[in-house]
């Protein structure tokens, strides 16, 4: 028999991000009509261990969120609670960035817009721990923690090998190319990566050339995601926070000024070409 409710615990979801997590985890079972040790059977855990889980006496793990997703059916979702795990353990997550990551895995045109790092979809394993290891030695963030933001990037770069992959359209400010991450094996093997992702019939890459001076309409980079219900999702950040933006009416006007920056920036010939030229100056 299920557990019954006559110690039911009221739950207070604003007191922790793992006390969220729990009043959520009974929401979505109970929207189930399901019992603790109902879910538990489904997820292969106990009545218990699910009791735990939703009132904080237990914390949430990676194997725990991706067996509630799965019992769940929300594991193809934006709003998983392996996410919500992750965002739980690394914190240094930017606000918007999980939600948008599970956009991104499901979208049918990525347009990027990066200045000073290539944008991370298209990052080697080595460039982006250089970037990981550099925020450990200043103290931002952990070794673990470096670990966890190089694996979700790959983890992230899987969906441009998808069966049916997005259309991708990176647009990068020229610092992107000549900043030198890392040593210049690493930058040459980067640059070598954005060559060969030119070649994919998925891929647009544009070079904006320093010289487009205050034609540039945008300061930080943006993310314009296109839905398969063709909705467009925007993300923007910067050095402290992200935004997730999803209404129409702040959307769109960034959508119109990514178009305005194609406009100015080299051809997808001439950009790999540009790109080309460094690498020749790269030993």
């Amino acid at each position: 028999m299920g557990r019954t409710l006559v110690n039911r615990k009221d739950l207070n979801p604003e007191a922790s991000p793992e006390a969220a997590y729990g009043a959520r985890l009974r929401s979505a079972r109970e929207a189930h009509g399901w019992k603790q040790d109902d879910l538990g059977a489904r997820m292969g855990y106990s009545g218990r261990h699910i009791s735990g889980v939703e009132t904080c006496h237990k914390p949430p793990t990676r194997r725990f969120s991706i067996a509630a997703d799965a019992a769940l059916g929300i594991e193809e979702t934006a709003d998983t609670f392996e996410r919500e795990w992750r965002e739980i353990q690394h914190g240094v997550l930017l606000q918007g960035f999980p939600e948008y990551v599970g956009y991104e895995g499901r979208a049918v045109e990525i347009r990027l817009y990066n200045i000073g790092i290539i944008p991370g979809l298209l990052q080697t394993r080595e460039f982006a721990q250089v970037l990981a290891d550099s925020a450990v030695r200043r103290g931002v963030i952990t070794t673990e923690q470096a670990d966890e933001r190089v694996a979700v990037l790959m983890g992230r770069q899987h969906a441009l090998v998808r069966p049916r992959p997005p259309m991708v359209s990176v647009t990068m400010d020229e610092s992107c190319i000549r900043r030198i991450v890392g040593s210049r094996d690493v930058m040459d093997a980067q640059l070598q990566k954005l060559v060969e992702f030119a070649e994919l019939p998925n891929a647009m890459l544009q070079i904006i050339p320093f010289d487009i001076g205050t034609l540039r309409p945008f300061n930080l980079p943006v993310n314009l995601l296109t839905l398969s219900d063709r909705s467009v999702v925007a993300y923007a950040e910067s050095q402290i926070r992200g935004h997730l933006e999803r209404e129409a009416t702040s959307v769109l006007p960034l959508l119109t000024a990514y178009h305005q920056l194609q406009t100015e920036a080299l051809s997808h010939i001439a950009s790999v070409a540009m790109i080309n030229e460094i690498r020749e100056g790269t030993p």
